[in-house]
């Protein structure tokens, strides 16, 4: 039944990392000029968090 939930949790995790490295290479950019528009940040946060509470959930077998 947690199947899906760690499905769920490992998409997170690797939205974690996809959004730290263009984050990353987001600030080694350069021309400075061109900013992004993606809130890079933004999205790494609420990743996380999701992952945490996908975790946590799977873990209690809701």
């Amino acid at each position: 039944m947690q199947g899906p939930l760690w499905i769920g949790v490992g998409a997170m995790v690797a939205l974690v990392g996809v959004s730290g490295v263009a984050e990353w290479r987001r600030g080694k950019r350069a021309d400075l000029d061109r900013v992004g528009w993606i809130p890079w940040t933004f999205i790494q946060v609420m990743a996380l968090l999701l992952a945490i509470v996908g975790t946590a959930l799977a873990l209690k077998g809701v």
